[in-house]
């Protein structure tokens, strides 16, 4: 099938409309879908990945060019972790044609917690260039498909000031020192929040170090759940909604996170999506949950639409719904092919009102190499 319009070829409605419709209960044309692409966008406008995270236009042709060839149900700016922290003094590395990663820590020690500042959103080069991206975006399709802007959280952000290291050390012996730069953390998300609502998206919170796979349940709701709560207040302050992510193992915090208030939980590759399902599906819709690396990356269309087929047989019928997805961000090298063949799959399986007929009509009527 042609990449130019293949979207418009097979959906009835725009995601917005399909969202609007899903989150009423309403029949749609095919469950909503999210391959989470974060700089695979520079693969489909042909640029170096360092361009994305350095020039707001750039960023935001390649998220139009991505969204127009793939044609998922919600568009994310987006190129790395690093970027409120970095405000906020952190150094990170950019290589020419990969993700960004973090250099050096903002600070070294406790004793220069005094000296970090909140960000200044739309006086920092970078974040400055990403809410451009995010207010072109916007202008240009906002009114067809939701746009939001990745929002590193308090507790994640937090490490990238200290260092994940020393932060790990201060959890156990100075627990007032991590509250401490997850409050000046909050600070520069709120106001980064602000700005991307101004810009007219709205904030995607990310929250990687907040897993269970780094800190115990009990530490999270010490550490992160607090901040993560004034977040999504803030957020439906403004009428939106809030989807958070969390890498990584999250099944014995699925509660505590619903208890913040979010909409829709992004479900990790580690985590169970059948199991989530049952545990907080009545609480919250759920997100997920196609690995990104082994499946998305590694794997066949075959191997996308089995996964895809899998995810929606798990949790097609959970009743605050389900998106497609991918668990994390895409791999920048992730063939366009395999994204394809996910929203394919979606699209082919249609509403899941029936999900075991459906799946074995899906099966039967479409090659098993998508």
């Amino acid at each position: 099938m042609p990449e130019q319009n293949r979207q418009e070829r097979r959906d009835r409605l725009t995601p917005r409309q399909r969202l609007e419709a899903y989150g009423k209960g309403l029949p749609v044309d095919r469950l909503p879908c999210v391959p989470i692409v974060g700089n695979t966008a520079a693969r489909v406008l042909g640029v170096k990945v360092s361009s994305l995270r350095n020039e707001g236009r750039v960023l935001s042709d390649a998220h139009l060019a991505s969204y127009r060839r793939f044609g998922y149900d919600n568009i994310r700016i987006f190129t790395d972790l690093y970027t409120l922290a970095e405000s906020m003094g952190a150094r990170t590395r950019v290589p020419e044609d990969e993700t960004a990663f973090l250099d050096e820590p903002a600070i070294g020690s406790i004793s220069e917690i005094g000296s970090l500042r909140p960000s200044r959103p739309k006086k920092d080069r970078i974040l400055s260039e990403h809410l451009e991206a995010l207010k072109r975006v916007v202008q240009e399709v906002g009114d067809e498909v939701p746009v939001t802007a990745a929002l590193t959280c308090p507790f994640t952000n937090a490490s990238f000031l200290i260092g994940a290291v020393n932060l790990s050390r201060l959890v156990l012996k100075n627990p007032e020192a991590v509250h401490s730069l997850c409050r000046v953390s909050l600070e520069s998300a709120l106001a980064y929040a602000d700005a991307i609502f101004e810009a007219g998206g709205t904030p995607s919170l990310t929250d990687a170090m907040s897993s269970s796979t780094v800190i115990s349940p009990r530490q999270f709701q010490e550490f992160s759940f607090p901040y993560l709560k004034a977040l999504v207040d803030h957020i439906h302050a403004k009428g939106r909604p809030a989807t958070l992510h969390i890498c990584g193992k999250t099944g014995p915090i699925w509660h505590r996170m619903a208890d913040t208030g979010a909409d829709c939980l992004s479900i990790d590759n580690d985590a169970d999506l059948l199991a989530a399902k049952h545990e907080i599906g009545d609480r919250v819709r759920l997100m997920g949950n196609v690995h990104p690396s082994a499946i998305m990356l590694q794997g066949s269309p075959g191997d996308v639409r089995e996964a895809v087929m899998q995810c929606i047989l798990a949790a097609g019928d959970s009743p605050k719904g389900l998106v497609v997805a991918s668990g994390c961000s895409l791999p920048i090298e992730t063939p366009f092919e395999n994204i394809d063949a996910m929203i394919d799959a979606v699209r082919d399986f249609g509403y899941p009102d029936d999900r075991s007929a459906r799946f074995a009509e899906a099966n039967t009527t479409v090659p098993e190499n998508g």
